[in-house]
């Protein structure tokens, strides 16, 4: 007889369960006609088999899925946001950023999925440790506001020597747009006024980033 999901899970381990089999665990159960493992199965397949589809859904899309509803939906946005609040966690430390790919594996749990832009700031010390990192400003599905004031002045009050400007795009185009570029530039200059390193600026777009550094834009 097959293991069910979650002896399966307690004999074995999470890692041996397949995603179908682990939304199971939190779907609880099925419904008439179908076993929880199915409608996990069934809900992959609404989204061509990726996670990354499910955690795009909100909670009002979720729930009006077939065999979903208000409680099940609620359990897997709790379990999405954890997970994604783990990473976010995990990333963090003294560890010196040296790399814009250190900063793109740093941020992409806040930013993959988003349908919205986010601009974040990270602050360094002299050594390059992360100090900090600030969510400065959020936008909509095409653009965000660089408040380079506010950059400033967060730079400043925390005696950072460097910062590293981040925001993303919902459309999955990495390339900066002609805004980007000019409002990196002014950036740039607004922070060397201040004796402040505007050691890069990472766009996002879920599975790949652009490096104004490593594009030597500066």
């Amino acid at each position: 007889m097959e293991e069910r999901p979650r002896e399966k899970l307690l004999s074995r381990g999470a890692q041996a369960l397949s995603d179908g089999e682990l939304l199971a665990i939190l779907l609880r159960s099925g419904q008439r006609g179908e076993s929880a493992i199915e409608l996990g199965q069934r809900l992959l397949a609404l989204t061509d088999g990726r996670l990354t589809g499910l955690f795009d859904c909100d909670a009002q899309y979720l729930a009006g899925m077939k065999g979903v509803g208000t409680a099940r939906a609620a359990t897997l946005l709790a379990a999405f946001e954890l997970g994604r609040r783990f990473m976010m966690e995990e990333s963090s430390g003294s560890e010196p950023i040296r790399s814009a790919h250190q900063v793109y594996h740093m941020m992409l749990p806040r930013m993959k999925g988003l349908k919205h832009e986010e601009c974040w700031l990270l602050l360094l010390s002299r050594r390059g440790e992360l100090q900090a990192k600030v969510k400065m400003t959020i936008g909509d599905s095409r653009s965000t506001i660089i408040d380079i004031p506010a950059i400033v002045r967060n730079a400043i009050e925390r005696g950072s020597a460097s910062v590293i400007l981040v925001h993303n795009h919902p459309n999955g185009d990495a390339r900066p747009s002609g805004a980007d570029v000019r409002e990196t530039g002014i950036l740039r200059d607004a922070c060397v006024s201040c004796s402040i390193r505007l050691l890069d600026h990472i766009i996002i777009a879920n599975d790949h980033f652009y490096s104004f550094n490593e594009e030597k834009m500066f």
